[in-house]
């Protein structure tokens, strides 16, 4: 990074203090004001930390303005078209993708990790029934933390290296027993000849009545639905996991936290409710009136479907979950499906009606993520689980990337106090 250049901030007129001014790799430009508040008094405010930095990351760069979104420089759409999840999950921990050596031994890793002890099998059954699976998810999650003991101490390579195999291999397995606990139907243990998202789908739709064997070309739109949802950046729930584990917390317990950020209705809440807004909508013969809704209240498309607060030209990942879309739909036939057909006939004027083009309100990742899970048979209620599982890979890379950063310490934002000043309690009469 440049740190030549600098900027000076004068207030009133008087005091002035100067500003290093970092250049990133890609991307704007940053105020380094690590110092200001010790050098003058002062601190910025910045609510929703949108115009501010927190970390220094390698791992990837989004660019709305240019409709790139790299990991350690490799485009989403060629890593999604050419690559597994386990490879991606590996470029995301270890900076670059592996040969063959490295592939085997680290699927290997992954697959000796994956099933769950006796104990966190029974640890499903103090949860309703009814339970949210994003809520048993936070508390299964967290539970590993007791689990592992070891998981506490990361001083060393290899236990960071356990703690990732650990819980990338077992977020299938702990997603899919939600499910199933969910359904009332019995665990599917993993399966040691299937690979990583053909194995989730076994657990998630396998019986013991059956033989289950997933379909290919579910299995590869569920590949891609995983690399593109695997790493998003400074987002709030990875956010959440560099927040929480600066105080040196046990990683598995800062997943449990991103998870309950991710939950949020606000986060990845928005392909769950994209898909009740096509449910709401019918039938073709509605859309015209869904159209002029829409018209009215614009602002309502960004959290359910449409448009991209950042990427302001277009999402390579929409681009590469709309192919896998129209290729999964063909291959199970579902293109006549009435759901499907209406997401098809909103599609295909959001691309065309000068309304939708002029204020970019296209088809977004919501929108084909929501539409992928849905002809896979997964439940809405299980929508937020599946990013979770694809987060995770994400969320342990940013975890050990901080770990590494030589600038590491426990987080601590500032806050622009709007309270009562100072006042005394009345003396008793």
């Amino acid at each position: 990074m440049i740190t030549e250049r600098k900027a000076t901030l004068t207030i009133h007129g008087e005091a002035s203090w100067p500003i290093s001014i970092l250049a990133p790799t890609q991307g704007a430009n940053c105020l380094d004001i690590r110092t200001l508040g010790g050098r003058s008094g002062y601190f910025a405010y910045d609510s929703g930390f949108e115009s501010t930095a927190g970390c220094k990351s390698r791992i990837t760069c989004i660019d709305g303005e240019k409709g790139e979104v790299l990991h350690y420089g490799y485009p989403i759409e060629q890593l999604a078209e050419q690559c597994d999840f386990l490879e991606v999950a590996y470029l995301l921990k270890n900076g670059e993708l592996p040969n063959a050596v490295q592939k085997h031994s680290f699927e290997s890793a992954i697959r000796k990790q994956a099933s769950m002890h006796e104990q966190m099998v029974k640890f499903y059954q103090g949860f309703r029934r009814d339970a949210r699976p994003m809520a048993v998810m936070v508390g299964v999650v967290g539970a590993l933390s007791a689990f592992h003991h070891d998981a506490a101490d990361f001083s060393d390579a290899e236990r960071r290296n356990l703690s990732f195999h650990r819980i990338v291999a077992r977020m299938p397995t702990i997603v899919a027993m939600a499910y199933k606990y969910s359904i009332g139907e019995p665990f599917m243990s993993p399966r040691y000849d299937l690979g990583y998202t053909a194995n989730f789908l076994y657990m998630m739709f396998g019986t013991p009545r059956e033989t289950y064997m997933p379909i290919p070309a579910m299995v590869r739109a569920l590949n891609k639905l995983f690399i593109v949802q695997a790493e998003q950046g400074q987002d709030a729930a990875t956010s959440t996991v560099r927040m929480a584990g600066s105080s040196g917390a046990n990683p598995f317990a800062c997943v449990a936290a991103a998870i309950a950020c991710l939950s949020g209705p606000a986060h990845a809440g928005a392909s769950e409710a994209c898909l009740a807004m096509l449910e709401a909508v019918g039938d073709v013969t509605r859309v015209a009136e869904f159209i002029a809704l829409a018209r009215v209240d614009s602002g309502s498309l960004l959290q359910v479907g449409f448009g991209h607060p950042v990427c302001t030209t277009f999402d390579p990942r929409t681009q590469v979950m709309r192919a896998a879309y129209n290729e999964l739909l063909k291959d199970l036939g579902l293109e006549d499906h009435r759901l499907f057909k209406v997401a098809k006939a909103i599609e295909n004027i959001a691309f065309e009606d000068p309304f939708f083009v002029e204020n970019k309100l296209y088809p977004n990742l919501d929108f084909y993520s929501a539409l992928v899970q849905k002809a896979l048979g997964i439940p809405t209620s299980m929508f937020t689980c599946i990013i979770s599982l694809a987060r995770t890979a994400g969320w342990m890379a940013q975890w050990e990337e901080m770990l590494s950063d030589p600038e590491y310490k426990i987080a601590r934002p500032r806050q622009l106090y709007i309270g009562v000043n100072r006042r005394n309690l009345s003396s008793s009469a």
